[in-house]
C-alpha cells in the first residue's frame, strides 16, 4: 500500500512539474514585453523592455490637417524598406505597421523631429526606428505593445516679421531745361500729330 502511494504521490508531482514548466514559460513571456509609449503632446516616444527603461527617443506625429491614432495597438507587420503609395513614393525604412496605413519609421528629416511635421504616421531617427524594429523582432509581434496617449501641441502659423513690400522702380531724376521738357521723347503711334516725337526703327 504505501509503494503504491508513493507511486501515486510522484507521478501526481511529475505531472504538476509538466504542466507548471510551460504556465512558468508563458509567464515568462507575458513579462517579456516591448512597451512603445508615444506621447503626442510632448512628442516623444518611451520604451520599455521587460519593464525596465530602454530609451526615450523624439518623434513627429501628424501635423496640423492630419490625424495619428490614439489608443493601445499590436504590430501587424514589419517591412524593412517600404515606400509610401500615397505620399511621393516616400521611403520609410524600418517600418512597424500597427494600423491600417499607420506605422514607426524612420525618417530623413531629422530636424523635424520633437514637434508634428508628418501625414500621420510616427517618426524616428533611423538608428532609433532600427533598434525599435530589431527589439520587436526579437520578443515578437505578440510581445509588442503601441500605446500613443496625449493631445498634439500645435505651433501657431508663423507670421512674417518683415513686411512683404513691393518694389519701386524709381525714376532717375534729370534736371532739364523748358526747351529739353517741351522736346522730351513721348510714344505716339502712326496716327499721332506730327508735333508727336515718333521712335525711330532700326530697320
Amino acid at each position: 500500500m504505501l509503494r503504491s502511494f508513493s507511486r501515486k504521490a510522484a507521478l501526481a508531482v511529475v505531472a504538476f512539474l509538466v504542466l507548471l514548466s510551460p504556465l512558468s514559460m508563458l509567464e515568462a513571456a507575458a513579462r517579456a514585453k516591448v512597451i512603445a509609449h508615444i506621447d503626442l503632446s510632448t512628442q516623444r516616444m518611451t520604451v520599455t523592455v521587460n519593464g525596465r527603461h530602454y530609451g526615450t527617443w523624439p518623434v513627429s506625429t501628424a501635423r496640423r490637417g492630419y490625424r495619428t491614432p490614439r489608443g493601445t495597438f499590436r504590430p501587424k507587420f514589419l517591412k524593412r524598406m517600404h515606400y509610401s503609395r500615397k505620399y511621393y513614393n516616400s521611403p520609410m525604412p524600418w517600418s512597424v505597421f500597427f494600423l491600417g496605413g499607420y506605422a514607426i519609421h524612420g525618417t530623413n528629416a531629422i530636424s523635424r523631429l520633437g514637434r508634428p511635421a508628418s501625414h500621420g504616421c510616427i517618426r524616428l531617427h533611423p538608428a532609433n526606428a532600427a533598434r525599435l524594429f530589431s527589439l520587436i523582432k526579437q520578443y515578437g509581434k505578440r510581445n509588442t505593445l503601441i500605446r500613443i496617449t496625449g493631445t498634439p501641441k500645435y505651433t501657431p502659423w508663423r507670421k512674417r516679421g518683415k513686411k512683404w513690400k513691393k518694389r519701386r522702380r524709381y525714376r532717375q531724376k534729370i534736371n532739364l531745361s523748358s526747351r529739353q521738357k517741351k522736346r522730351r521723347p513721348r510714344r505716339a503711334g502712326h496716327y499721332a500729330n506730327n508735333n508727336a516725337f515718333i521712335y525711330q526703327l532700326p530697320w
